[in-house]
């Protein structure tokens, strides 16, 4: 579980660049987000704590003053430390030319980390997002002015850090990752998914736990349940249909397998995290108030 305030954002007045969303979560140990996909670009700061990103064929040990990109349409999971878990904020934006504002940073699909030691700076300028947040024109403008502001702190001292070696078991992974994204709505197997990479199903199982901390069956399953809950927020269609659209052709083994993951229902999980969105922002009030 996190403790976040989250700012999500669908109107757009801007082209060359927007703001899509932006937040600031206090992480629980092993708290994970993914395996996703996301729409649009997003930029990681990690103000404490450490953990691990995950994208394409490498891992990324990380900690406090470091950072990372997420790209559009690219599969990444990320996890909090057990002992030091992260506190972090993020930005994500779009538009026409934000590929080639993060090429001015140095941030690539193969340049995804960077380090950075302006965390006051970039944390003021999140929290002041979150603060005018409301759809106005006024906000608007403001919004697009401390989305560039985030950028200027960036291009202070930015500096990009160079990616692991990648490996032959790596691009095993990935064709695997790629195998889950494109037919977890289909019933596929690990069997599947082995046969696809053309390796032995225990040397799958022996790399994903070597390389990812879990076994081929939790990332399938873990894919499924995050796909899940990101339509149980974002859409309002019926638990049958997500289910089905996930790979479950039960709604009640859907049910059973996503009260294992998240401790509750999909439907409580729906209100639920209505309700915990409204308490968050109320219990943060006094930080946002001070700005």
């Amino acid at each position: 579980m996190e403790k976040a305030l989250v700012l999500q954002l669908s109107e757009r007045k801007f082209h060359d660049l927007y703001l899509c969303s932006c937040g600031y979560a206090e992480c629980e140990p092993l708290h994970n987000f993914g395996p996703a996909v996301r729409p649009y670009y997003i930029l990681h700061y990690i103000l404490e704590g450490k953990g691990r990103y995950y994208a394409k064929d490498r891992k990324y040990e990380l900690q406090a003053g470091q950072g990372f990109l997420i790209e559009p349409e690219e599969q990444t999971f990320y996890q909090a430390d057990k002992e030091e878990p992260w506190t972090y904020l993020w930005v994500g934006f779009g538009g026409s030319h934000a590929q080639a504002y993060l090429k001015d940073l140095g941030l690539n699909s193969s340049q995804l980390i960077f380090q950075c030691s302006h965390a006051a700076e970039l944390k003021r300028t999140v929290l002041h997002m979150l603060k005018n947040g409301s759809v106005n024109t006024v906000n608007q403008f403001f919004l697009e002015s401390l989305l560039y502001s985030f950028f200027a702190v960036l291009a202070q001292d930015i500096d990009v850090m160079a990616a692991p070696e990648s490996n032959r078991d790596n691009l095993y992974i990935r064709k695997a990752i790629g195998y889950v994204q494109n037919h977890y709505s289909s019933s596929i197997r690990v069997t599947d998914i082995a046969n696809y990479v053309c390796i032995d199903r225990s040397y799958l199982y022996t790399l994903f736990r070597k390389n990812m901390n879990m076994s081929p069956q939790d990332y399938l399953a873990n894919y499924r349940i995050t796909r899940a809950t990101e339509l149980l927020l974002v859409s309002d269609l019926p638990v049958a249909d997500i289910a089905l659209s996930c790979g479950y052709r039960d709604p009640l083994v859907f049910a059973k397998a996503f009260k294992q993951k998240r401790g509750i229902s999909p439907s409580q999980f729906r209100k639920k995290k209505q309700k915990d969105v409204k308490a968050e922002l109320q219990k943060h009030q006094d930080i946002l108030a001070r700005l």
